[in-house]
């Protein structure tokens, strides 16, 4: 684990203005593959650094550390709107995810419909494939974690996860820790102890996002639009699964991550009091 005084004299070098990783490399003393790698643990613990590169794929690129603040994640009025409307929603109904799909350039963006009563037999692949592209991270907003059951004859949600934790990619996961779920977030910490890494972290909060982040350049979040029963409406359960890749956005999403996950309980503490109930 990086020392917390290195944590400290790297993010305040970094919060005065925008640095290479050389720059701070020599302000700390050690060599660029060391500071790059100090960099990248901040950036995925903490949320609190973000990285840049310019001109990459050429032998002149530049990659440069930034303060990502988790108290101002919006850069737009757009952005700023939806960030509230999160903010202050707890249950998935109360906001809709296309209105951030709506407002991302099409070049960016992908959207898949489907209608039918079960879940797993329309968004699993697409799941699967999501999870399997992570190489560092995943962010995760979720309700109970009743995703890490999904399965088919193909797919095997949480035998991916558990390839993921293998692999050594670290999960934040941001969803209720009650009763309801508990089964779900012992069954994945237990991810922890059986591989001798604490790569998995949950944090208590109700939100009304269903989404996942992954390596902070892609994420998907599913809306579901349930029949009312009225006339003229809605017949059919409505499943949609919106992918966005757009970079801006992309931050967007994920600085709110880190600014609910700065402010909820950790799981221990949560199961800790659970486990005094008889």
């Amino acid at each position: 684990m990086l020392d917390s005084e290195i944590i400290k004299k790297i993010g305040d070098f970094v919060y005065a203005k925008p640095r290479s990783i050389q720059e701070i490399a020599q302000h700390i003393n050690k060599n660029w593959r060391t500071a790059d790698r100090y960099i990248e643990y901040i950036e995925t613990n903490f949320g609190t650094l973000a990285t840049r590169v310019f001109r990459e794929g050429t032998r002149g690129a530049l990659k440069i550390v930034y303060w990502a603040s988790v108290e101002k994640a919006s850069s737009s009025v757009f952005q700023e709107k939806l960030e509230q409307e999160i903010i202050m929603a707890r249950r998935k109904d109360e906001f809709s995810a296309f209105d951030i799909f709506q407002h991302v350039s099409d070049k960016n963006k992908q959207a898949r419909k489907k209608i039918g009563e079960s879940e797993v037999s329309l968004g699993l692949e697409d799941l699967g494939d999501l999870l399997l592209q992570a190489k560092k991270q995943l962010l995760i907003f979720s309700g109970n974690l009743s995703f890490i059951n999904f399965k088919d004859k193909k797919i095997d949600a949480f035998k991916i996860l558990e390839q993921l934790v293998k692999r050594g990619v670290s999960m934040k996961v941001i969803c209720r820790v009650d009763l309801a779920g508990k089964e779900n977030i012992e069954k994945i910490l237990s991810l922890n102890f059986k591989y001798g890494k604490e790569l998995v972290e949950i944090h208590h909060r109700e939100q009304p996002l269903r989404a996942i982040i992954v390596d902070n350049k892609i994420f998907n979040i599913k809306e579901i639009k349930e029949p009312t029963g009225r006339e003229y409406e809605l017949k059919k359960k409505i499943y949609i699964f919106y992918t966005i890749k757009d970079k801006d956005w992309v931050d967007w999403l994920s600085k709110i991550f880190w600014k609910m996950f700065s402010e909820s309980v950790d799981v221990r503490k949560r199961l800790e009091e659970m486990n005094k109930l008889k």
